[in-house]
């Protein structure tokens, strides 16, 4: 689902006019980047939580030339499914 059929989807089952879904989801997608930005994270019952994680340095291969390469230690955001979530997927 892309970013403009949730909108649709959100305004539809909301009963919202489609600016109004469109800022909804602009909001909620602002305030989950800065949770993660912050280090705070950000956590849904039921459904997961979104955190950043650190990766130290370390030493890649470019699997096309072989060639290694360093890779610089950095912040990854980070999802992990809530139970809830992880139980509805594996019954579908």
């Amino acid at each position: 689902m892309k970013k403009t059929e949730l909108i649709l989807n959100l305004s539809e089952s909301a009963n919202l006019s489609k600016i109004d879904a469109k800022i909804a989801v602009e909001v909620i997608l602002q305030e989950l980047t800065q949770g993660i930005v912050s280090g705070q994270g950000v956590e849904i019952r039921g459904f997961g939580g979104f955190y950043k994680k650190y990766r130290k340095a370390r030493q890649g291969i470019n699997p096309k030339t072989s060639e290694r390469t360093q890779v610089v230690e950095k912040f990854v955001p980070f999802f992990k499914p809530g139970k809830l979530l992880k139980e509805v997927v594996n019954k579908a």
